[in-house]
């Protein structure tokens, strides 16, 4: 059997490699850049205004119903995001390919911010409605937009399968391999801990899994800085020697670790899109869910959530592993490189903390990934049992990814998130055109000083809107964009 898997992960770590090096990478720059020259780089200019539009609060329908707030629609997104990617992945990163791979995550980062403005914006504009508010993604702009329900069922089954099953492996694996260090428990208890308190959420719906995030997501976060920054302060000095050395080693200039500049650039945008998300397809989910004025709102609420995820978070742990001495002496990977880096500057409490933390981010993330997966089944058909069946999908997949190998894990989750990633690019370059109307349209409110609204007939010759209603009567005499 473990034979098996090891030809399995060989086969399936070539196809991925190969994809990535030669396709993917490419496309995710060349379409982040698009993107931001398309929106004059929205990630900047409107940098202040996506904090701005944290406190908006939920529309109430028509009918009566109150969708999630921005606020709660960026935890459900921040808590997918935010995750092992941001503890383990950074870390296996810097060991696979250098600390340049953190220059390529920060790059990844800020073109793929554009990105997330566009998938996010469109992913509001053809939203539809549910029993808990709204629901949307990549699957219902896809049918909608393009008229292609073949290819939105195609991509449903991929993100289900992606995020639901194969990337809360992975969560799972980080955690009992952290609990393991720090505590000695066996990884299969753990995963049976895990599968008890994933049944207890996502069992409630999304506004369960809503409120549970609201309340892990911004505490573990700023617990995780707070931490970070006060190592950074003791190793002040040292700062100007990390970040020299971070650009150095990612244009090959000095090596330390890793496989020289291309590992760099493979690991970092292999990792930072893993953590991020943007571009994938997967945060558009959480962002239909929220009950804004304009769809815009979101889009950039959820550029936002690519800033704190890389540049704050992942960060954070990159400049804890490196301004650990011995980093580079020791052979740890994942998890236990992070708990090592971080036993060098705090003591040996830090495994037990570490262990904490990465407990909270990863099961925020495996109730994230969860709600991804529940919301395109329904777009592929509503119906109760298919949802129960996926549901103990899930909890086998995180008692699996809690005993498995961690390297045919992470294996697994690069090839799907890569085929992901290149449907989704590719559709929403296709669409990319409204995204930017709709933000043209926010502007020109902004201008006025107006709280933006958005209605149906705003852009001209828009089809497929459900969500939006027609301008009232005194507003059809304006033209349309």
């Amino acid at each position: 059997m473990e034979k098996t898997l090891q030809i399995w992960e060989t086969q399936i770590a070539t196809v991925s490699d190969f994809f990535w090096t030669y396709i993917l990478i490419a496309v995710l720059i060349l379409l982040g850049l698009l993107f931001s020259v398309k929106t004059g780089f929205v990630q900047l200019r409107y940098f202040r205004e996506m904090f701005r539009l944290l406190g908006d609060k939920a529309m109430v329908s028509s009918d009566g119903k109150k969708g999630l707030s921005s606020f709660q629609a960026f935890c459900i997104s921040a808590a997918s995001r935010v995750g092992t990617g941001n503890l383990a992945g950074v870390a296996t990163a810097i060991a696979a390919g250098g600390p340049g791979a953190v220059f390529w995550m920060w790059i990844i980062a800020f073109f793929g911010a554009a990105s997330s403005f566009v998938e996010s914006t469109l992913a509001q504009i053809y939203k539809v409605h549910d029993k808990d508010g709204f629901r949307g993604g990549p699957a219902y702009y896809i049918q909608k937009g393009l008229h292609m329900r073949w290819l939105g069922v195609l991509f449903a089954i991929i993100i289900t399968f992606c995020f639901g099953l194969v990337f809360n492996s992975v969560q799972s694996n980080t955690i009992s391999i952290a609990f393991n260090e720090a505590f000695g428990m066996s990884r299969f208890s753990v995963g049976i801990v895990l599968v008890v308190l994933t049944g207890l959420v996502i069992f409630g719906g999304v506004k369960r899994i809503a409120h549970v995030s609201q309340v892990i997501v911004p505490i573990m976060a700023t617990i995780y800085l707070l931490l970070a920054i006060f190592i950074v302060i003791l190793n002040i000095t040292e700062v100007p020697a990390v970040l020299s050395l971070i650009v150095k080693s990612a244009f090959g200039v000095e090596e330390v670790v890793g496989g020289g500049i291309g590992a760099a650039i493979m690991m970092g945008i292999k990792r930072g899109l893993f953590s991020n998300e943007a571009g994938m397809g997967s945060a558009p989910n959480a962002a239909a869910t929220a009950a804004v004025t304009h769809p815009v709102k979101q889009g950039l609420i959820q550029t936002l959530g690519v800033f704190v995820d890389t540049i704050l978070i992942c960060s954070a742990t990159a400049f804890i592993i490196l301004l650990s001495g011995d980093y580079a002496a020791t052979e740890l990977t994942g998890i236990q490189l992070t708990q090592f880096a971080l036993s060098e500057h705090i003591g040996s409490w830090a495994t037990i903390f570490i262990a904490i933390s990465i407990f909270l981010f990863a099961f925020s993330s495996i109730i994230g990934n969860y709600y991804y997966g529940e919301t395109n089944i329904e777009f592929i058909k509503n119906s109760k049992a298919m949802l129960f069946i996926y549901r103990m999908a899930v909890l086998a997949m995180v008692i699996f990814g809690a005993v498995v190998n961690l390297s045919i894990v992470w294996t697994l989750a690069d090839l799907f998130m890569g085929i992901m990633a290149f449907i989704n690019l590719i559709v929403i370059f296709l669409l990319g055109k409204i995204a930017y109307k709709a933000l043209k349209d926010y502007q020109k409110q902004r201008e006025d000083d107006k709280d933006p609204v958005f209605y149906a007939d705003s852009i001209s010759g828009l089809e497929g809107i459900e969500c939006w209603e027609s301008k009232p009567t005194t507003e059809n005499t304006k033209q349309s964009i």
